[in-house]
């Protein structure tokens, strides 16, 4: 009977072990959620590890309104200088939505900067620029519209379209919340939008209807606010884009950063003036519950200890493994980051980071809360010496046609040359022709070469090596030859 008692104990004990075990396991935090909106969709996202913090409807697509021009503003900023001249058409000026608008009074015929137009763009929402930018770098509006989609394609929207740069309204013209939150998250990592949209006012040039020129002002409530009684104060609220039509109703981002945070809020189909109070509610939630840790400072599992890490089928001392070190995941204030899961992803996109050989995935609770590329020294390295022969292969001169003519071919022409005086006029010709043919291959051979410098800086900025540690390391490997023709 002792026995049985003693083997009972025992068996409860395990059991009570085993409860201890699983409720330490069940005890992670939840997910906070204690907030809500008017609006009928929104979203706040952290900026940096892109996890969504509160979500309301946030995949249920409707008309964004003037927000619209963030996506505008970039789809311009990667595709246009600043310095390049605008010329507004009178389709880009008068034919916008009837009641829309004409702040600054813009005439066909007006000139303004790549610059000013933007400006005009994001602090009062014309109409009018975001028509004339369109034409300007997409040679019409239709033509930018389909540079529109195919950004957000990139940016992995599936829940959008965009019909025109401007925002008014159209049928075939939606965005969610999510997506949105996609679009402003690119769209804030553009050094110069950040700039121009956070700025409150702007003195913009003489126009047709404006000779001594203008002074425009931000529109966005919560960022022009800067007494902290008024309901519209939102601390650390920098940048953002207002926008109404009659379909769309209110809508708004906002992009706030506090103490190292950076946050991005969506409402759409919200009403006035309740759509910033939704926007700061958003805010105030991200920042007072969440907290942001750094992926290298915290994981350990693939870069510590002596034992050899598996990455899909190859493998790889932990000493020669690292994280990406600007990469973060977003957790409650009161969970650890041994909280969350993780998951190593070994097929990477083509577009991947050079050295780069999986990335790690986390999420807590099914939720995903930010990602980092996981890298080897070693493949990195080899990466970039293949990156150096590359160069050195493409910087080969290429023997011309004419050099690799067959003998007999140039022996007939020179007989014939000989034998014919009276081609001499068609020698002159074909003299002429040559040296057309050669001006377009030393042309093309110049267009070639840009591309291939361009290809290399991205290259370069993906592996965090500058252009002279480069060509340190191809000099060191390759030298340079007395004669070498190699291009600079």
């Amino acid at each position: 009977m002792k026995g049985i008692v003693k083997k009972l104990a025992c068996c409860l004990l395990a059991a009570g072990l085993a409860i201890l075990s699983s409720g330490t396991a069940l005890a992670r935090p939840d997910w906070p959620s204690d907030t809500g909106i008017m609006a009928e969709g929104g979203i706040v996202m952290d900026f940096n590890s892109g996890a969504v913090l509160f979500g309301q409807n946030i995949h249920q697509a409707s008309p964004p309104a003037s927000i619209t021009k963030l996506l505008t503003a970039l789809v311009v900023l990667e595709n246009a200088s600043l310095d390049e001249t605008v010329t507004f058409s009178q389709d880009a000026v008068y034919n916008v939505e009837s009641g829309s608008g004409n702040k600054l009074s813009l005439e066909t015929g007006d000139q303004l900067s790549v610059e000013d137009c933007l400006y005009v763009l994001l602090l009062v929402s014309s109409n009018q620029a975001a028509n004339a930018l369109a034409e300007h770098v997409g040679g019409s509006r239709e033509g930018f519209v389909e540079m529109m989609n195919e950004k957000i394609r990139e940016l992995g929207c599936e829940e959008s379209h965009f019909a025109n740069p401007s925002g008014l309204n159209d049928d075939s013209q939606y965005v969610s919340p999510y997506d949105m939150a996609l679009i402003a998250r690119a769209a804030f990592s553009n050094e110069t939008l950040l700039e121009i949209d956070s700025s409150r006012t702007y003195e913009m040039p003489a126009t047709i209807n404006n000779p001594d020129g203008a002074t425009i002002e931000m529109e966005h409530r919560l960022l022009v606010t800067e007494d902290p009684t008024s309901e519209f104060y939102c601390e650390g609220a920098t940048a953002g884009k207002t926008g109404y039509t009659s379909l769309a109703g209110n809508t708004l981002v906002t992009y706030a950063v506090r103490d190292g945070r950076e946050l991005i809020a969506v409402v759409l189909k919200g009403s006035q003036p309740q759509y910033y109070l939704d926007s700061k509610n958003l805010i105030e939630f991200g920042f007072a519950n969440f907290q942001n840790l750094y992926i290298a400072e915290n994981e350990t599992a693939y870069t510590t200890g002596e034992e050899p890490v598996a990455v899909g089928e190859s493998q790889y001392q932990p000493s020669d493994l690292y994280l990406q070190e600007d990469a973060q995941i977003t957790l409650p204030n009161t969970a650890q980051f041994s909280d969350a899961e993780r998951q190593l992803v070994t097929e990477l996109p083509q577009d991947a980071p050079m050295g780069a050989v999986a990335l790690v995935q986390y999420s807590y609770n099914e939720r995903n809360i930010g990602s980092a590329y996981l890298y080897s020294a070693s493949a990195l390295e080899a990466a970039r010496q293949e990156s150096i022969a590359q160069e050195q292969q493409e910087d080969e001169p290429q023997e011309t046609p004419a050099a690799v003519q067959p003998e007999q071919e140039r022996g007939r022409f020179s007989l014939t040359a000989v034998l014919i005086p009276a081609a001499a006029v068609l020698v002159i010709g074909a003299a002429a022709g040559l040296s057309y043919y050669i001006y377009r291959e030393k042309k093309r051979e110049q267009e070639e070469l840009a591309r291939r410098r361009e290809r290399r800086r991205q290259r370069l900025k993906e592996s965090g090596m500058s252009e002279e540690e480069f060509e340190r390391l191809r000099q060191a490997r390759f030298g340079d030859k007395p004669g070498s023709r190699r291009r600079r």
